[in-house]
């Protein structure tokens, strides 16, 4: 009897058209609990790169796979169960027909038992508008964070893993729309919490990278971070058929068809270097410039290969095996990419002797703090936040005013210098605690 019912979950798909799903079942229907080994798998789109997922599935140890999307069918069961040659428990697709299925008990109740979660391609706008700020995002997350889960998801399903991401609420959107105008409607870049991955909390991500070319609408999308939310984001994307693989140490490996094939990823951050790195015009109705002397954002760019081998340190974000380096910049909408020297952030800020005059309230912080120059002070200064790397993570102006409060609510637990210049080149600084 319990072969007969296993090949009957195996063939059969489940109807719950009253609460929006359907789902299509293969394996040991009883729930196996191993400790799963965490990570994150980002695929760029077209079919799937094998050893990615084999990767993917490794990390699930032995347990349950649950595969989350809005359209299609069971496409994923076989290849996932048995087509790669990794033992897992089991491989359940869930299809979500519409909203309805974000708080249905048996949907959570396969999230909460999963050692790995895939969400498949499709539309994101779909996902967001589903599961964001439902218990399917909280079950997720709670899996995320309490039990280690692998977690990964191709096309629009790499799409919603970052901090930020492009909603596609309105639709796509192409490099040369973006760039002619960073606040074109079609440009929906979002940060409202939703799947919350520590090494991605100031990454945004892009798909299909190649097809088409997505290079200027991404270079949009982060100077719309900077502009709409004061953080200089992070970016990271994929080709076609190539994938993102990050362990939990930080360490992100590469894998496609390289060199049968020109399968990249991209890791895109502003230029540290620089000592303001904010773009000089992202403004409604205007092309995006974002060129700082053609050095505006630091690119490596890394060849995917069969074993994963070349990888780049997300600890640091400077540092990688295999690829290279390059300068992208923007003038006028029009993109220019240019071969650059390694980044270099390691600047070492130390906290002023004298600073009884500026005071920053509270510290250690949470939410915000008050940053208040005595009046003897008082001057236009440039106030820059920066992280233990030496990064400057934030930017702002205080102009002949005596106080500003900040939010960092974005910023991860630890310690950073908060950087006050003058007019006249003169500095201070001073130590924040971020709980």
């Amino acid at each position: 009897m319990k072969t007969i019912l296993h090949f009957l979950l195996a063939c059969t798909p489940l109807f719950a058209v009253g609460q929006g799903y359907t789902s299509y079942f293969t394996g040991n229907s009883s729930d196996l609990i191993t400790i799963p080994n965490g990570g994150i798998c980002l695929m760029g789109g077209a079919s799937e790169d094998d050893n990615a997922m084999k990767w993917f599935l490794e990390k699930a140890n032995g347990g349950d796979v649950l595969v989350l999307r809005a359209s299609g069918s069971d496409g994923y069961n076989d290849y996932l169960y048995s087509d790669l040659g990794i033992t897992v428990n089991s491989v359940e697709t869930i299809v979500c027909n519409n909203a309805t299925a974000s708080d249905n008990p048996y949907v959570l109740q396969k999230i909460e038992q999963a050692e790995a979660i895939w969400f498949a391609g499709g539309d994101q706008w779909d996902y967001i508008s589903y599961w964001r700020n439902t218990p399917v995002d909280s079950a997720v997350n709670a899996a995320i964070s309490e039990r280690n889960i692998v977690i990964g998801g191709t096309s629009a399903g790499m799409a919603i893993q970052g901090k930020f991401y492009f909603s596609a609420q309105i639709g796509t959107v192409s490099s040369a729309t973006a760039l002619s105008n960073p606040y074109n409607s079609f440009v929906t870049v979002d940060s409202t919490s939703f799947i919350k991955n520590d090494l991605l909390g100031d990454v945004i991500t892009d798909t299909h990278f190649d097809s088409p070319d997505r290079k200027g609408r991404l270079v949009t999308f982060l100077a719309r971070i900077y502009t709409d939310y004061g953080i200089f984001g992070k970016a990271i994307a994929c080709d076609e058929y190539t994938a993102v693989c990050i362990e939990t140490d930080g360490t992100a490996k590469v894998f496609g068809d390289h060199p049968s094939s020109d399968d990249n990823a991209y890791f895109i951050q502003s230029n540290c270097e620089l000592t303001n790195q904010a773009p000089e015009n992202c403004s409604q109705s205007n092309p995006l410039t974002w060129n700082l002397n053609e050095e505006a954002l630091k690119v490596y760019q890394i060849k995917g290969n069969s074993t994963g081998s070349n990888s780049f340190n997300l600890n640091t974000w400077q540092s990688g095996s295999g690829g290279t380096w390059n300068d992208w910049s923007v003038l006028n909408g029009v993109l220019t990419e240019q071969s650059g020297a390694p980044i270099n952030c390691s600047v070492s800020v130390e906290e002023s002797s004298s600073i009884d005059n500026v005071q920053l309230v509270p510290n250690p912080v949470e939410d915000y703090f008050t940053l208040t120059v005595s009046e003897e002070l008082a001057s236009d200064y440039e106030i820059t936040i920066i992280n233990q790397l030496g990064q400057s993570i934030q930017v702002e102006m205080l102009f002949k005013k005596s106080s500003i409060t900040f939010s960092c609510d974005h910023l991860p637990a630890g310690i950073y210098t908060l950087l006050l210049k003058n007019s006249d080149g003169t500095s201070t600084a001073k130590r924040i605690i971020k709980k």
